[in-house]
């Protein structure tokens, strides 16, 4: 087994970033994907977001690509989203993502903005580069 400490603040957002992601969406979304990322071996230590993106601090082990994590978390929750609750319109992710490498130190951090993703909108004390999903 080998000792790994590799964590990421991963940020996507929705289609046309529609605001989709409602209170009600939240209620099943987070917890999905949290459990979809245990399936894949990814510890998450935050998820929160706004009405139209999603930000995650997660670890990931060194057998999986940052890529393909978020890839299999976008695609597969979408998918439940659309077959659990029925949205309409259909429920799709935006094509990119954001992910930015932290350090252990850093981590609680990370966290913290996260949890606060809510707070930090409607306050607008946003940390742009913390919330950027594509090359811009």
């Amino acid at each position: 087994m080998a000792f790994w400490r590799l964590y990421y603040h991963l940020v996507w957002s929705t289609a046309e970033r529609r605001h989709d992601l409602t209170e009600a969406v939240e209620e099943h979304l987070y917890p999905y994907l949290v459990s979809k990322a245990a399936e894949l071996g990814v510890y998450v230590y935050a998820v929160n977001g706004w009405y139209d993106h999603i930000h995650m601090v997660v670890a990931v082990p060194p057998k999986l690509s940052v890529a393909n994590v978020v890839g299999k978390l976008k695609g597969s929750s979408s998918h439940f989203l659309n077959h659990t609750l029925r949205l309409d319109p259909v429920f799709a992710w935006q094509h990119g993502y954001g992910a930015l490498s932290i350090g252990e130190r850093h981590r609680h951090i990370a966290e913290a903005y996260v949890h606060r993703q809510k707070e930090h909108h409607s306050k607008a004390t946003l940390v742009a580069r913390l919330e950027r999903d594509a090359d811009e």
